[in-house]
C-alpha cells in the first residue's frame, strides 16, 4: 500500500512526503533506507550475500548493511536490539532466542550441510559418513582438530557431536580453539594439518586449501539449515520492523529462493531453497 501511495505522491512531485512515508526509500532516486542484519559468517564469507543483496535492493530500494559474526554473537546483538533481525543457523539458540522474546519466530530460509575436512592424507583414518563416529576417532588418536570456539552454530554442533561421542569432554589432546571465524579457522587449520568441522558453503568457495579436502560427509546429522527472525518491536521500538519485515518476505518469496538457487562457485550450488509456504 505504502508503494502504491508512494508513486502518487512522486507523480504530484511531492518528494518530501514520500520520504517520510517510507523512512527514505524512493524510487524517485533519494537515499534508501538501511537496515542492520546479523548474520553468520558462513553467508558472507561464501559470497551468498554479495550475490543476493543487490538483488533484494533492487527490488525494494531498501539496503542492508551486514555485520558477520558467529550466531551466538549474532543473537547476542539481536537481544540488545543492536540489529533489524537476525540470519542464522542453531535452532536450539534460537527457538530460546524468539521464547524469551527478543524475536518474533524463526523463518525458515535454506539450508546447506556441514563437512568434516582435513590433510588429504587423512592421518586418523576418518574417511566416511558417521560423523559422530569420526569425532570419536579424533580423541582416541589424539590427532589435531581446530574448533571454532566462538559460540557459532557450526561450533555448537561440533559441541553436539562431540557429546554423542559418549566420551564427555575427552577430545584429545590435539584439539586446540582459536574463537575465530570460518574463513580465518580454514587458513590455520591448513597451516597446521589440522581437522576442521566447516559449512560446505564456505568450503567450495574457499580457495587457500592447503592440501585439505572433504574428509567426511553426507550423514544426516550435518544438514545445516538456516532462518531469519525479525527483532521484537514491542521489545525495541526503535527497530525498523517494516524494512526488515520485506526483507524476511523476500528472501522467503519465489524471487528470492530463486536467487538462493541459482548462486553457485565452481557450478555447485552452495545453499538450497527451504522456506516453508
Amino acid at each position: 500500500m505504502k508503494g502504491v501511495v508512494c508513486g502518487v505522491l512522486l507523480r504530484a512531485r511531492c518528494w518530501l512526503c514520500c520520504v517520510a512515508l517510507l523512512g527514505g526509500v524512493c524510487a524517485g532516486g533519494l537515499q534508501a533506507q538501511t537496515i542492520t542484519l546479523a548474520s553468520t559468517t558462513s553467508t558472507e564469507q561464501s559470497g551468498l550475500f554479495s550475490h543476493l543483496l543487490p538483488l533484494f535492493q533492487k527490488a525494494t530500494g531498501i539496503a542492508v548493511r551486514v555485520v558477520a559474526l558467529g550466531t551466538g554473537q549474532a543473537l547476542d546483538l539481536g537481544r540488545r536490539g543492536d540489529v533489524d533481525l537476525v540470519f542464522v543457523h542453531d535452532a536450539t539458540a534460537e527457538d530460546a532466542f524468539v521464547a524469551q522474546g527478543h524475536g518474533l519466530r524463526r523463518i525458515p530460509v535454506m539450508h546447506n550441510d556441514m563437512v568434516l575436512v582435513g590433510p588429504q592424507g587423512d592421518p586418523a583414518s576418518l574417511r566416511g559418513r558417521d560423523i559422530v563416529q569420526a569425532m570419536r576417532k579424533l580423541a582416541e588418536a589424539n590427532a589435531k582438530f581446530l574448533s571454532r570456539g566462538d559460540r557459532s552454530g557450526t561450533h555448537m554442533a561440533e559441541l553436539r557431536f562431540w557429546e554423542l561421542t559418549g566420551q564427555g569432554n575427552a577430545k584429545g589432546s590435539g584439539w586446540r580453539e582459536c574463537g575465530c571465524g570460518m574463513g580465518p579457522a580454514l587458513n590455520m587449520a591448513g597451516s597446521m594439518g589440522a581437522y576442521l568441522l566447516v559449512d560446505r558453503g564456505t568450503w567450495l568457495s574457499f580457495r587457500n586449501r592447503s592440501g585439505m579436502g572433504v574428509l567426511v560427509e553426507g550423514d544426516a546429522r550435518l544438514l545445516n539449515p538456516y532462518s531469519v527472525i525479525l527483532i521484537n518491536p514491542e521489545k525495541h521500538r526503535h527497530v525498523k520492523f517494516a524494512a526488515a519485515q520485506q526483507f524476511a518476505q523476500w528472501i522467503t518469496s519465489s524471487s528470492g529462493q530463486a536467487a538462493i538457487a541459482a548462486y553457485r562457485v565452481g557450478g555447485e550450488q552452495l545453499f538450497f531453497p527451504a522456506a516453508l509456504n
